[in-house]
């Protein structure tokens, strides 16, 4: 290390802690978003966004979000975030820490007694997490403005999302196009969720893109029939096609996982009807999860399934495809180089999750970098990422804002 850190670990450990208290009982660490947890949450970064001397509003999105504003009010905003609400029963790292370190970077400019000349905004995007009305990333899709209209009428709990979106202090009525005019660039910082770094002994990764998400439908139709009558050699059974087909699936991925590029398919939903002990399944329905760097590794993989053969009835149907998203190399660049500046080894690397960056994209320069997270470990109790590395990271991030504050316009990467 060529110098000591200005990045307070001890503030990030506290801030972490003081979100992690905010949890439902007994459930280590559940804060969904729409949820009175989630609120509490919202009302101690609320306070800590202002102690950390930002201005703190909520957008028509309902994005909590705390400005230190630049000396040039005309050379646009930095932003840096992620997300404060957490899967049922998640960790206390996921999307928190990256709202956490970006409070820190701007306590961190505060120490250095820097004045940027770019307004810098610190985010907590809205229900990154897929939440109680099926869906995800809203706030960053509101913010980019391609949040799907129909979506606000999605119901939960006796309210819509356009209400639940008012209650967190959002304003469903103005979305009509980006939320953010002339942002400059948007950085996140994300711990892994996968073993990549720990195995490597890396403390940073650069991410140079986010896998595409596409799902896949695919029903299995059988004849349900007697389980003690039924000959073994007369049966139409769905279950035992569809175990034929997990199987082709997974053995397909693995077979395209070994050509360089980031991929997987996974069949993580599962139903099986009528589902009784005494009946040979009849129907059989499984969702496919795709993540793909290249998309025509995607598209070929979703043909595949559409046309894959077995002696049952198999329909395959394309419930969702979203695109692999690059990150914006010149953004690459200045995190590699804030990196090297504090002799920290990194590596390049593609996110498998999706996440708030991929729709920041969209209206402006993006990048990523991770941390590393205890045994590649993730959306459970026991996720867990060092104060060390997360320090790290706030350092990085500060030394990258101000750089990218320093190059004038023209001389993006």
């Amino acid at each position: 290390m060529k110098r000591n850190l200005d990045a307070s670990g001890d503030e990030i450990s506290a801030d972490l802690d003081g979100l992690a208290r905010i949890t439902d009982p007994d459930r280590p660490w559940t804060r969904r978003a729409f949820s009175p947890r989630f609120d509490q949450g919202r009302d101690y970064l609320r306070d800590r966004f202002a102690t950390s001397g930002l201005q703190v509003s909520t957008d028509a999105g309902g994005n909590l979000i705390g400005l230190r504003p630049g000396i040039d009010p005309t050379a646009g905003t930095i932003m840096i975030g992620s997300h404060s609400d957490t899967v049922p029963d998640g960790g206390r790292f996921d999307g928190v820490a990256g709202v956490i370190v970006a409070m820190e970077v701007a306590r961190t400019l505060e120490r250095r007694g820097v004045r940027l000349r770019h307004n810098l905004a610190v985010v907590d995007f809205l229900a990154e997490e897929v939440s109680i009305f099926g869906v995800s990333c809203i706030g960053s899709r509101a913010m980019a403005g391609v949040l799907p209209h129909n979506w606000l009428d999605r119901s939960s709990d006796g309210r819509d999302l356009a209400q639940a979106m008012r209650d967190v202090g959002g304003n469903p009525g103005k979305l009509s196009g980006a939320l953010q005019q002339n942002l400059r660039a948007f950085l996140e910082l994300h711990i892994e969720q996968g073993p990549v770094l720990e195995r490597d002994g890396l403390s940073i990764g650069v991410v140079i893109g986010i896998v595409g998400i596409s799902r896949v439908e695919i029903s299995v139709t059988g004849r349900p029939d007697h389980a003690g009558t039924t000959p073994m050699n007369a049966r139409a059974d769905a279950l035992v096609a569809a175990s034929r087909i997990v199987g082709q699936i997974d053995a397909r991925a693995k077979a395209l996982t070994g050509q360089g590029a980031h991929f997987t398919a996974t069949v993580g939903e599962f139903e099986i009807a009528p589902n009784a002990a005494n009946v040979v399944p009849g129907r059989v329905r499984m969702l496919v999860d795709i993540r793909a760097e290249r998309p025509e590794d995607s598209a070929a993989f979703i043909s595949w399934l559409k046309n894959i053969e077995d002696d049952s009835e198999v329909e395959a149907r394309l419930i969702s495809d979203n695109a692999p998203v690059r990150m914006d190399a010149g953004l690459q660049q200045i995190l590699s180089e804030a990196a090297e500046g504090l002799g920290v080894a990194h590596r390049s690397m593609v996110s498998g999750a999706g996440h708030d960056a991929a729709f920041m994209a969209r209206i402006c320069p993006a990048a990523m970098i991770f941390v590393p997270c205890k045994d590649g470990r993730s959306h459970c109790p026991e996720e867990w990422a060092d104060i060390a590395d997360l320090t790290l990271a706030a350092e990085i991030l500060s030394d990258a804002v101000m750089k990218l504050d320093a190059k004038t316009e023209g001389q993006d990467g």
